[in-house]
């Protein structure tokens, strides 16, 4: 397996597939400087490299690594984490320690699910969503493309919330949240736009 980012979110996925029996050949950066991360080797080119994951914790930037590397990618699931049978997961998703997904939920390619996040039944998370630590989504909640969900947010039953949108930590969102928004707030209220 191979890493691309030497950031402190690579040092999770480590430890993640360290926990798997799984070697870390080589991680991916764009900094020269930057020689090891951990005691793996960092390389500056990705050519050839694969299974990949993005280890990057951004989502617009994990995006566009992932837009632009032409390799196979893998994924990484912390053995604490409790996934039901009838989820789904999209290659190159992190789920971290503790988290919970629950029956028919549906998350897509280069996610994160973060330390202690709980995802409740048929929910859609669409690709390159980073859902931070501590996090409690209710069930048939859909959150769009590229959208990331603070630490402690809590999400009700059936809400929508829209593509690359931005939600504080520890916000409340009892209300559908429109694409490229930034909320936050107990109740979470739309205060602005995320620029893209």
């Amino acid at each position: 397996m191979y890493l691309y980012g030497a950031s402190g979110h690579a040092k999770v996925v480590l430890d993640i597939l360290n926990a798997n029996g799984i070697t870390v050949k080589a991680i991916v950066d764009d900094d020269p400087e930057l020689s090891a991360l951990c005691g793996v080797p960092v390389v500056h080119d990705a050519k050839g490299l694969s299974p990949m994951i993005i280890s990057i914790g951004n989502c617009v930037n994990r995006r566009t690594i992932a837009e632009k590397l032409h390799c196979e990618f893998g994924s990484a699931i912390h053995p604490s984490a409790v996934i039901s049978p009838s989820a789904t997961l999209g290659e190159g998703t992190v789920v971290m320690a503790g988290a919970v997904i629950n029956a028919e939920t549906k998350v897509g390619c280069h996610c994160i699910i973060n330390t202690k996040a709980s995802i409740d039944h048929e929910c859609v998370i669409e690709d390159y969503c980073h859902i931070a630590p501590g996090c409690t989504i209710s069930g048939a909640v859909h959150i769009g493309e590229g959208t990331w969900i603070g630490v402690g947010a809590t999400i009700i039953h059936g809400i929508k919330v829209g593509r690359n949108c931005f939600i504080g930590a520890g916000s409340v969102i009892v209300n559908d949240i429109p694409d490229n928004s930034k909320a936050y707030g107990v109740p979470c209220r739309v205060v602005g736009t995320v620029d893209e």
